[in-house]
């Protein structure tokens, strides 16, 4: 039997029967106008003559109702045109053509001729511009592709973050999740500076983070740490292959966090601290580019050998501080 030819009753049709008559139907070709298929080289001839010669029953093809547009099932019409056949088993699909789209590239993922992968990488980066709140692992399990590869088309498309719904994207499994986790801890430290006996309730409500989250947050500022855990830095560090520049107003609510600490704040070697790192971290960006244009250039030598020579001292003494604390720990 031909591919698209009729012997007994198929499933889809007796579906029909048993009330699902909206769903399924059998349609002239000629209704159809085209296909939304990810297939940027079209389809495969190869594939089309190899399915015209099945003796079996293939599935319906699914067409965008609104559009009559072939979703999913290319191969399958042109195999039922090779065989002279002038109608074919449909699928519905009544959703719009975004969700046309994604379900074509699911389709072709799920089954049928392999997608290629340079047609995959095409799909994704059409999906991050049609759902740009999608996180990076939903897309890449419509797509084939692995979520670090979504994450790098993501960075090389025009679309950014700051249309995202309160910054997060919808995960796989349909929750909203933060895409940077180190504005809302972030958010957290700015608000403890002011309110340091905030409950974690006030604490997570006013940051935009969960009450775990807030107590996490408050318990790395007791100690002194980072409010952002290590291992997200290392995240984006594996998936960029640079370290993850810390932002300005990272830098600006850490040190408000430790001008209300009382261990600094009432001990004359912590206020002098804390005059050195206000002297350091309240140099804008702007503010240097102008005193950099104001050095002369006979003592551009001299001013850069300092500069050097107080970065080598800045770098010493954090490797000396991070040295004491991890004496600290081991010594618990």
């Amino acid at each position: 039997m031909e591919a698209g030819s009729t012997g007994s009753v198929p499933a889809p049709r007796r579906q029909r029967e048993n009330g699902r008559a909206d769903r399924f139907a059998v349609i002239e070709i000629d209704e159809l106008a085209g296909s939304c298929s990810p297939r940027l080289a079209g389809e495969n001839l190869e594939h089309v003559r190899a399915l015209a010669r099945i003796d079996a029953e293939l599935p319906p093809i699914i067409v965008h109702r609104p559009t009559m547009r072939v979703v999913d099932g290319m191969h399958r019409l042109l195999a039922a045109v090779l065989c002279g056949r002038t109608t074919i088993e449909v699928e519905f699909f009544d959703g719009d053509e975004d969700a046309a789209f994604a379900l074509a590239v699911e389709a072709n993922i799920a089954h049928g001729l392999p997608l290629p992968l340079a047609d995959r990488e095409a799909a994704a980066a059409r999906l991050i511009e049609i759902y740009p709140d999608r996180s990076d692992r939903s897309i890449a399990r419509g797509t084939g592709l692995s979520a670090d590869t979504v994450g790098v088309i993501r960075r090389r498309s025009t679309v950014g973050t700051g249309h995202l719904i309160g910054g997060t994207r919808i995960g796989r499994d349909g929750r909203r999740r933060p895409v940077d986790i180190a504005a809302g801890r972030n958010r957290a430290v700015e608000f403890l500076a002011g309110r340091p006996d905030a409950s974690l309730r006030e604490i997570a409500s006013a940051a935009g983070i969960a009450i775990g989250t807030a107590r996490d947050v408050r318990e790395r500022v007791r100690r002194g740490e980072s409010p952002v855990p290590e291992r997200w830095w290392r995240q984006v560090r594996d998936r960029t292959g640079r370290p993850f520049p810390r932002q300005a107003h990272d830098r600006e609510a850490a040190l408000r966090a430790l001008k209300q600490d009382p261990a600094l704040r009432f001990t004359d070697a912590g206020r002098a601290l804390l005059r050195w790192l206000d002297a350091i971290h309240t140099i804008s960006g702007d503010e240097q580019i102008r005193m950099l244009e104001a050095v002369p250039p006979h003592c551009a030598a001299v001013v850069a050998d300092l500069a050097l020579g107080c970065a080598d001292s800045l770098r010493d003494a954090a490797e000396r501080i991070a040295g004491e604390k991890k004496r600290g720990r081991a010594g618990k």
